[in-house]
């Protein structure tokens, strides 16, 4: 029987000292060569502060204001914080416990005729250690040590997330500045029509159809001003809450639009995406339900418990500690499941289950990835194209306002065409102002998309109208 159980002993010990293994990378999605929108000759230096190369120091002040403050932010941190607990747990269940006891009792002793009561007192040092035979511990433990990992990197995630949208909601609120300016300033320019019109009304060169007209449009662009007035107080109150202050608290003076545009170096490799945490964490879990899946396979192998015991009984206090009143105790304690319904065959299956879960998963928040990078950078190649179309307009409606107003002015022109004229304009530096936008909005998208932003050195250029 020795003979006979020694192999198996070694064996057993063998397993517990087994691992399941790292994901195979071949079977995970790799990245492309590179992107559509550019080529992938250069590589630039990275840089975890992206938003620098903006330089906007009010912008870089919501950013720290937000990481210091935000909401999202400080719960991940918490789950984090709350890994890190179960981390230890993990790792404390592979290691000998240890405690120590004490007690006192009062009874009676059996076989006496008239029992007496006797006090008894007790101390001892007790020892429990779990053999890891199936390696179950080891796998909890490094389930435990990727649940971590992940949420590191969610927090990191989330910290991008937040400095995102502050980015965002920023440049959205200083593009809405400049169209509140430019729609003043038509509300300004109708106004001197206006005034213009009833003067020359009531003289007697144009009929009050006229001057209803350009009541019409002024009271019109008015509204339209009251409205991003409204929009932007929208933006500001947003703004505050991802700073983690109150809204009543919290203002952002209009100001001139001076942000600068990074742009996209042109040797951006694709590998620039895998440093996207919200990959790397759902890597991690695909990793950790791996380790998992080791756990319910280590519940078939036999579970083995070493404890000991050593102390004092005496029903003296004073007599407790004395080599007299000491006794000691060592057991092992061994358990084998037979027979369980297919309730461990079911939890291997389940950990499996949850694994090929975790790796569609992960290959379904790559795929996104992919499209999100792709997103952006097509986007910022056609919204280029399409801002220098929109300048040209920009100066072709301007310079047909300009005519028209003069012609207007000598009574060489209808009203509807000066109306025209003005409209015209309105809309194409409104659309130009918009264009802009989107590509500030763009770059700050594909930072998001690929995990952090690259080096200044790449190139940054100031954005013009």
């Amino acid at each position: 029987m020795k003979l006979t159980l020694t192999p198996l002993f070694a064996a057993l010990l063998l397993a517990g000292c087994a691992s399941v293994g790292s994901v195979d990378p071949a079977r995970l999605p790799q990245p492309p060569a590179a992107y559509k929108a550019v080529s992938a000759n250069e590589a630039p230096a990275l840089t975890a502060s992206w938003w620098r190369p903006f330089a906007d120091p009010v912008l870089e002040d919501l950013v720290a204001r937000a990481m210091a403050a935000n909401t999202s932010v400080q719960s991940a941190a918490s789950r984090l914080a709350l890994a890190r607990a179960a981390l230890g747990n993990a790792g404390a269940a592979r290691l000998p416990q240890v405690g120590v006891s004490a007690g006192a009792g009062r009874s009676s002793a059996p076989g006496q005729p008239v029992p007496q009561p006797a006090t008894q007192y007790s101390a001892g040092l007790n020892l429990a250690y779990e053999l890891d035979l199936g390696g179950r511990l080891l796998h909890e433990r490094n389930a435990a040590a990727l649940d971590v990992q992940a949420q590191e990197q969610l927090l990191a995630d989330a910290r991008l997330l937040v400095q995102a949208n502050v980015a965002r909601g920023y440049l959205a609120l200083r593009a809405l500045d400049t169209e509140r300016e430019i729609v003043r300033d038509t509300v300004a320019a109708y106004g001197e029509t206006q005034a213009l019109t009833e003067k020359r009304a009531r003289a007697g060169d144009v009929a009050d159809l006229d001057v209803a007209r350009v009541r019409a449009e002024l009271a019109a662009n008015e509204a339209e001003a009251l409205a991003l007035d409204r929009r932007r107080l929208e933006l500001e109150t947003a703004l505050a809450v991802l700073v983690g202050e109150a809204p009543s608290s919290f203002s952002l003076a209009p100001a001139p639009w001076t942000t600068a545009l990074p742009t996209v170096p042109a040797g951006l490799p694709s590998e620039l995406l895998q440093r996207r945490p919200d990959l790397a964490a759902a890597r991690s879990r695909l990793e950790a339900a791996q380790a998992r899946v080791g756990v319910a396979r280590a519940a078939w192998w036999p579970s083995l418990s070493l404890t000991a015991q050593g102390g004092g009984v005496s029903g003296e206090l004073s007599n407790l500690l004395k080599s007299g009143a000491s006794t000691w105790g060592i057991g092992l304690l061994g358990a084998l499941p037979i027979f369980d319904g297919g309730r461990r065959q079911a939890g291997v299956d389940a950990a499996k289950a949850q694994m090929d879960g975790e790796a569609i998963a992960f290959r379904e928040q790559f795929l996104l990835a992919l499209k999100d990078v792709e997103d952006q950078l097509g986007a910022l190649t056609l919204l280029q194209a399409q801002g220098e179309a929109s300048a040209r307009a920009v100066s072709a409606a301007g310079q047909a306002l300009k005519l028209s107003d003069t012609r207007y002015r000598n009574g060489l022109v209808s009203q509807l065409e000066l109306l025209d004229a003005r409209r015209s304009e309105l809309a194409n530096r409104r659309s130009a102002l918009q264009v802009r936008s989107a590509q500030y909005q763009a770059t700050v998208g594909l930072i998001r998309a690929l995990g952090g932003g690259w080096s200044p050195d790449a190139g940054v250029k100031l954005a013009g109208v």
